[in-house]
């Protein structure tokens, strides 16, 4: 914040800060005939939307003081903005103005009397905070005449022809407002400058507890080092500290440092020639790289010398007013080492990164090694100037040369050429789509290429993604959008990426890039070549999928949307690049997270990370006994129930592949002091953060034993039997499932080695998974007679595996019907009668009755489901409080605070007395959201401190709303579906005589039409069960989750009437699909808001009754004609607006 003073002498408190939609009301209010006269008409929306750089002035109320907005080009029509440069150059002396340095004003408007002040705060803000500018231009085909403020601050342009065009050509130069730093070497006498920047800066305690190490370093005279002090107007602001000290072959083994020819530089001689009498540098063609081969190292060794090409920023410290030109210190400190091509800068991966390491690229760490530092390289090379143009037919060459030596996979290179060849023959791709291609060009060498199609399904993009979360789509046409197909840059040049991008779009005429990251199972994953996709990424923002209507397309007929919304294609992630985001920095996040266990609880969490738009996260892990789940299509394996959270086409729209570092293997040890895990393959894994979210699995069955020739007590094997731990060999022909990698194998398996044979399949185990598998083995062709499904005595007596007893009595009838043979209260005791049980063909149960012995040629384990025996031996031997489950506060803290757990894994602690809750009673997705929650303000500065909560707050566990979810396929091809509010009780959910008589039922489970829905007692939905030999449509159902009855076409009232026979039907009808939309939820805030504007005295009732259409009509309950005719407008809005997706509602004027 700083004061600034108007013309009258008032003084306000103000900052600068960059413009949002919501301004625009505001902004507009300011303009005037003056500014009209230069600028022209403005919409003021569309130029929030386009502008590359729109900055607000406002007071500490939020007051709107003054604005600017900053294209890359000027205004209007005067020129094509892909042709300025030659333009400017052509009639005036503007050879240093260049797309890197120059931004063009399109507005500048503000309160009368803070024009002066509000035009210098704002100038010398962007330049602040724009390092690369040099120049503000002001040049308009408008001549009218100028503010004051902006004639004070734009001078004329030099003009050099006589015929220059009617326009007004003005510009305003760096000096005047945010001048370079001067460096020179330090002295000593400087160092009482220093301290304070330091004591302000930092927490090197070598520095501050150490009076006389600034002035020893100072004092230094030596060819290897050297110390520089930063000045502006003769005060020191800033102090740097470098030496070509550097230990190269300890970073080698550390970071990966071969693009940056492994930090060191070979100097050629001839073999009987000695290396002393070598001058000459490092090969520029690559031939001298080093190699890190023994058979390189003993090349070097025979044909040259190498030498560290490396010097290192030991010190560096800049007052925080004046951090944003730390870049003007990166030419000096490469002036001071001449023979030195590389510079580099380590910081510790908890520091937030600071401005200058935007002028380096990161390098990442070697695997398994576990430095807590990150490495920064910046070459000497990317300190030229890049310069952008389309390509042309004299690159080819280089543009190939380029591709060879970049992209080392010859399918993704193969690739490339070909897309490279379409463009230079026929600048369309195969299918007709125009081609763009572009050069990055430094010192007139080839450095780079961006290949770039138009966009054929933007609203595709629109239907099934929430780029409108970014852009407002009426404001940019169809030929401006545009998909990144390749994207090359020599490593030297990677902090140039954003300019890149932006000059790309300036010259292609667009105003968005996409970026699709296709899974590794989809062909068209190597379609793009992108070689540092992290780099990319960090200047887009990634897309959330949208949740998609399941359309009944029969009954919608014409009414249907396009097909070209509602058809599938490969499914993808989706980043965004646009005009207005070319200039937005992120927020980088190195700190080191690691999250142990690809749980629905992990995968959340990881979800919400990978889709902070202004934060990039260089380092989060996912430790997981088989990968990440979504390399693999898991669609139709079956098996295992599913929670819904997420399908395949769900996990390959996240960018995991890269936001996210997967390890294969299970945890086996945490190190809390060292701050690792080791992983079963040996890797160890450093963190900053732990998050354990392992859930609990299906435990190997331990056989207890017993002797079957001997009457058995039941009494003794009923409690707990999971509590024994299996040590033997596993069988080859057992499987235990717990996850799709376990699925996969199990399905493939049994086509190879079973399904011709007669053997006999065990199922054992008591919980819905059992008859999701049963339902598998059926569906694979299996004999009902050859299935055994045995039931061991539930951890819960008296508590069915189904809520509602008539699925119980359904799903057993199927069995029943397709001769599967069910054996209840069955304790598995001897494997192959106690011999060697690898390969399994006998298993022996003691029951209540007689003993149970069957044939085995497969054996199916679904049983005692609990934690991991490795997660838990390292649980207890790193000394983490562990009851049952591992012990966290509310805040999914255990007693380390760097180590956070969630989900079943974990229990609250004691002191809240609530066992009967724990996150297992909830949502997982939910419970992982929440996890990041708690842990996003330790990396986002943008998050403002909440609230402080209500004393005594810290000892009340949180409850969490979102719905459980269970379904799968059962015996008898039943599609089972079953949502429910989270319950302290086992299983969740309402009693089901209760449920059914005070619940909305229709159909019987019989003829597999089954559906019932029961409401609480604010009529809202808390239970819905499914039983259907149809495919359900889940998404929809899903949504009528915690909606009122009313909402829903009077549902209660209608169906008390007798007017609703089949819930399946009803909500097969049109108008559902507009609360089936995944914007519905928004539009029913827009009412609850309307609703409590014009409600008084605290008076609460619905705003949703009946009309004309069931669900859509609103007005009835307004007694108020203006609080009804807000809702009849809202509503309207509200299906205009996504009338792309929901054409079957009729807009204004139609009828």
């Amino acid at each position: 914040m700083r004061t600034v003073t108007s013309a009258r002498g008032q003084e306000e408190t103000v900052a600068v800060r960059r413009s949002e939609s919501a301004d625009a009301e505001g902004i507009d209010g300011l303009i005037s005939s003056s500014a009209r006269a230069v600028f022209g008409n403005v919409n003021v929306i569309h130029l929030l939307e386009k502008a590359n750089l729109a900055v607000t002035l406002a007071n500490e109320k939020d007051d709107i003081l003054a604005h600017a907005s900053f294209f890359d080009h000027p205004i209007g029509d005067l020129v094509d903005p892909a042709l300025w440069e030659p333009f400017l150059q052509k009639h005036y002396s503007a050879e240093k103005c260049t797309p890197l340095n120059t931004l063009f004003l399109h507005l500048f408007v503000a309160e009368t009397d803070f024009t002066t002040a509000g035009v210098k705060e704002i100038m010398r803000a962007v330049f602040n905070a724009v390092p690369e500018l040099q120049y503000v231009c002001l040049v308009s085909p408008y001549v009218g005449p100028l503010e004051p403020a902006l004639e004070e601050m734009f001078e004329p342009m030099q003009s050099v022809s006589d015929a220059r065009p009617q326009c007004l050509a003005l510009i305003s130069c760096r000096d005047e407002h945010s001048p370079l730093l001067r460096i020179r070497p330090a002295r000593v006498e400087d160092h009482d400058d220093i301290m304070p920047i330091f004591e302000e800066q930092t927490k090197l305690l070598s520095i501050i507890h150490r009076p006389y190490f600034l002035s020893e370093l100072i004092e230094t005279k030596r060819d290897d080092h050297h110390t520089a002090v930063c000045e502006i107007d003769g005060a020191v602001v800033g102090f740097v500290s470098v030496s070509a000290e550097v230990d190269v072959n300890r970073l080698r083994s550390s970071f990966e440092s071969s693009e940056f020819d492994g930090l060191s530089k070979v100097q050629r001689h001839k073999r009987d020639e000695p290396a002393a009498q070598s001058e000459s540098g490092g090969d520029e063609d690559g031939q001298g790289q080093t190699q890190s081969s023994s058979s390189g190292q003993e090349e070097v060794k025979a044909t040259g010398t190498e030498k560290p090409s490396m010097f290192c920023i030991q010190l560096f410290v800049m007052d925080k007013n004046h951090e944003t030109r730390s870049v003007d210190v990166i030419p000096y400190i490469f002036k001071r080492f001449p023979d030195r091509d590389v510079c580099i800068i380590s910081v510790p991966t908890l520091s937030p990164e600071f401005p200058l390491l935007k002028s380096f690229v990161r390098t990442p760490q070697r695997p398994s090694r576990t430095s807590p530092q990150e490495l920064y390289v910046c070459h000497r090379s990317g300190l030229q100037t890049l310069r952008v143009r389309p390509a042309a037919a004299p690159d080819r060459p280089a543009l190939w040369d380029l591709v060879k030596d970049l992209v080392k996979d010859l399918s993704r290179s193969r690739s490339l050429l070909q897309d490279l060849d379409q463009f230079y023959e026929t600048r369309s791709d195969p299918d007709g789509v125009e081609l763009q291609a572009f050069v990055s060009l430094a010192d007139d060498q080839v450095v780079g290429i961006l290949i770039i199609k138009d966009e054929e399904d933007v609203e595709y993009l629109r239907a099934r993604f929430n780029i409108e979360n970014f852009i407002y789509f009426s404001h940019h046409g169809y030929e401006e959008h545009a998909q990144i197909l390749h994207f090359l840059l020599r490593p030297s040049f990677l902090s140039s990426s954003r300019h890149l991008l932006k000059d790309v779009l300036r010259l292609a005429h667009k105003s968005c890039l996409y970026h699709r990251l296709h899974p590794p199972y989809c062909s068209q994953e190597n379609s793009c070549v992108v070689l540092h996709l992290d780099v990319l990424l960090s200047c887009a923002v990634p897309v959330r999928p949208r949740r998609q209507i399941i359309y009944p397309l029969e009954e919608l007929g014409v009414n249907a949307p396009s097909t070209r919304l509602t058809g599938d294609q490969a499914p993808f992630a989706l980043s965004l690049i646009s005009r207005k985001l070319t200039m937005e920095p992120k927020v980088t996040v190195n700190a080191r997270i690691v999250v142990v266990g690809a749980s629905d609880v992990g995968l959340s969490f990881l979800e919400v990370l990978c889709f902070c738009p202004h934060l990039r996260f260089n380092n989060l892990s996912l430790v997981s006994t088989h990968g990440f789940p979504g390399d693999h299509n898991h669609e139709d394996v079956g098996f295992l129930s599913t929670s819904h959270a997420y399908s395949s086409r769900d996990l390959a729209q996240i960018p995991v592949s890269c936001s996210v570092g997967v390890v294969s293997g299970k945890m086996v040890a945490i190190n809390r002091k060292s701050k690792y895990i080791r992983v079963s393959s040996g890797e160890k894994v450093s963190y900053d953060h732990l998050v354990l979210c392992t859930g609990l699995q299906h435990q190997m069955p331990c056989p207890r034993g017993a002797d079957l020739n001997r009457p058995v007590s039941y009494s003794p094997l009923h409690p707990r039997p999971s509590r024994l731990r299996y040590t033997g060999p596993v069988p080859s022909n057992l499987f235990t499932l717990n996850d799709l990698h376990d699925c996969v194998s199990a399905h493939r398996w049994l086509n190879a080695n079973f399904l011709e044979l007669q053997d006999n399949a065990i199922v054992y185990g008591n919980c819905i998974d059992v008859y999701t598998t049963v339902e598998t083995l059926l569906g694979l062709g299996i004999s009902g007679s050859r299935v055994h499904l045995v039931l061991p005595p539930p951890e819960s007596p008296g508590v069915p595996c189904f809520s509602d007893p008539d699925i119980n009595r359904a799903v057993a009838a199927a069995m029943e019907k397709a001769g599967v043979h069910v054996h209840q209260d069955c304790v598995l005791a001897q494997m192959n009668d106690g011999r060697h049980p690898d390969p399994l063909t006998s298993v022996s149960f003691t029951t209540n009755a007689e003993p149970l012995r069957l044939q085995c040629g497969v054996f199916i384990n679904l049983s005692s489901k609990g934690v991991d025996w490795d997660v838990l031996q390292s649980i207890n031997k790193s000394f983490l409080p562990f009851d049952n489950r591992l012990i966290i506060n509310a805040n999914f803290q255990t007693s380390d605070s760097a180590i956070f757990a969630a989900g079943p894994l974990t229990g609250f602690s004691p002191h809240y007395h609530t066992e009967e809750w724990s996150h297992a009673r909830f949502n997982s997705k939910e419970v992982g959201r929440e996890l990041a929650a708690a842990l996003l303000p330790l990396f986002d500065p943008t998050l403002e401190p909440g609230d402080e909560p209500p004393p005594g707050i810290e000892r009340l566990v949180p409850l969490y709303q979102q719905p459980k979810v269970q379904g799968g396929k059962l015996p008898g091809g039943y599609n089972y579906l079953h949502v429910t509010k989270p319950s302290s009780i086992d299983p969740p959910g309402a009693p089901v005589k209760p449920l059914r008589d005070s619940g909305i039922v229709t159909g019987r489970v019989e003829t597999g039409n089954y559906f019932c829905l029961h409401l609480d007692d604010l009529e809202l939905v808390e239970t819905l069960i499914c039983l259907s030999l149809k495919p359900l449509p889940v998404s929809n159902y899903l949504s009528l989750y915690g909606k009122h009855q009313q909402l829903l076409g009077q549902l209660s009232t209608r169906y008390h009437q007798g007017h609703i026979h089949d819930l399946y039907s009803f909500f097969r009808q049109s108008w559902c699909l507009a609360i089936f939309h995944d914007r519905f939820s928004d539009f029913q805030q827009e009412l609850q808001q309307i609703n409590s504007a014009t409600l008084k005295d605290g008076e609460s009732r619905s705003v949703t009754e009946e009309d004309d259409v069931p669900g859509v009509g609103l007005t009835s309950s307004f007694p108020d004609a203006d609080r009804g005719a807000s809702v009849r407008s809202s509503a309207v809005r509200y299906l205009t607006y996504n009338r792309n997706l929901l054409p079957m509602f009729a807009s204004p004027g139609q009828l």
